[in-house]
């Protein structure tokens, strides 16, 4: 299968890992990954702080740059809820039939990266090898906008080595929500605090979640308590122990724990 990729702009400047990782392990399922350079953004961050049409021609451009892809994949879930909650919204706001249209035939083709793997695919065992406790967040939009279910830990219970403990109070948000956290930053410290403490409980090595956003945000609080609990993308650790990477350097995930614990200031 052919698989267009739409890395989102929260990843492509701060956590080019994640798109690296979700190309291998597509690669090492056999199919071909394909990035459209002129991808740029959802509109997430415009739409959701009330700057509706200025949101519009974003989403013009979207469905402009992947109408012709087979598949898009995109490890986001809070990016692909953008899509499917409110791009005919935009569309209508508009006025634009035609626009409303051509989403309606891209939609059915994009996925969650995770959502991909197990309903589109039908894969649970990715060939990853990960020797530590996990622990998964499941992030807002994940539970309540793409309705995830459990196929995130499914992958993740089938990564050799793997120990995935359970997170208390999973259901509950972590307190980022984009500009939230800024308009509203003692309620959304308030929260972090309590995601954070039931992280430190698990006793989780690693947190893991299909959105890179939470996990900046959990992280932040995590290193400032010079803790030794790490965060990846969960495409980082199905991309783990399968194979060579392309610079020559082996995808070992005690490469990536260990410099993650040097830069926490642990010792790997």
């Amino acid at each position: 299968m052919r698989i267009s990729i739409f890395i989102t702009c929260y990843n492509d400047a701060l956590f080019p890992d994640t798109g690296k990782a979700v190309v291998r392990v597509l690669e090492r399922l056999g199919h071909e990954v394909e990035f459209l350079s002129d991808q740029t953004c959802c509109g997430q961050m415009h739409w959701n702080t009330g700057y509706l049409r200025e949101a519009v021609p974003i989403v013009r451009h979207f469905v402009r740059v992947f109408r012709d892809a087979e598949t898009v994949v995109v490890p986001s879930s809070s990016c692909v809820a953008m899509m499917r909650d409110h791009y005919l919204k935009a569309a209508e706001l508009a006025e634009d039939a035609v626009l409303a249209e051509q989403v309606t035939a891209l939609l059915p083709r994009v996925f969650e990266f995770s959502e991909f793997l197990v309903r589109r695919l039908g894969i649970e065992d990715v060939g990853a090898r990960f020797t530590h406790k996990v622990a998964y967040h499941p992030s807002c939009h994940s539970e309540r906008s793409l309705h995830l279910g459990d196929a995130p830990q499914r992958l993740l219970r089938r990564v050799r080595g793997l120990d995935l403990v359970p997170l208390g109070n999973s259901q509950e948000c972590c307190g980022f929500g984009g500009t939230f956290a800024i308009k509203n930053a003692d309620v959304s410290s308030a929260m972090l605090a309590d995601k954070v403490r039931h992280v430190l409980n698990s006793g989780a090595e690693v947190l893991t979640a299909v959105d890179n956003s939470c996990l900046m945000h959990i992280y932040g609080s995590l290193h400032r308590q010079r803790t030794f609990v790490r965060t990846a993308h969960l495409a980082e650790i199905l991309a783990s122990g399968g194979e060579a990477r392309r610079d020559g350097e082996p995808a070992d995930e005690r490469h990536f724990v260990a410099a993650g614990l040097r830069e926490a200031g642990g010792r790997p």
